[in-house]
């Protein structure tokens, strides 16, 4: 059996301007099931934040299980998680050439490359 593996992922999407009321009113209440799903593949700590001037959305979650592509691929899978995807990526606009949505063979949201971590002690 292969060791957890931690891996921090920042991704970035545009928000369409007429649809920020509806994007944070669903997220204010995300679907049972897909937030199960991000559990069940090992997501925890998954936050997504908003900045108005460039209608800039900024996910960062954690990864901790032990095959990154493969939980990724399972989340693709999950039903209503694909049902969610169909929901909100008509809210958005990719910066990843070639992407037409969540389901497509090219990612729809843009990950960033990390350029500094500090974490410092826990207590």
């Amino acid at each position: 059996m292969s060791a957890p593996q931690s891996k921090r992922v920042c991704q970035i999407i545009k928000l369409k301007p007429e649809a920020e009321a509806e994007y944070r009113a669903i997220h204010a209440a995300v679907w049972p099931g897909v937030l199960a799903a991000l559990e069940r593949h090992h997501i925890v700590d998954y936050s997504i934040h908003y900045y108005p001037p460039l209608q800039l959305l900024v996910a960062n979650f954690k990864y901790v299980g032990t095959d990154y592509d493969a939980d990724m691929g399972g989340i693709a899978q999950d039903r209503d998680t694909r049902v969610w995807w169909k929901v909100t990526d008509r809210m958005q606009e990719s910066f990843v050439p070639g992407a037409t949505g969540s389901e497509g063979p090219v990612p729809w949201w843009q990950e960033l490359e990390e350029v500094f971590r500090f974490e410092g002690k826990t207590q």
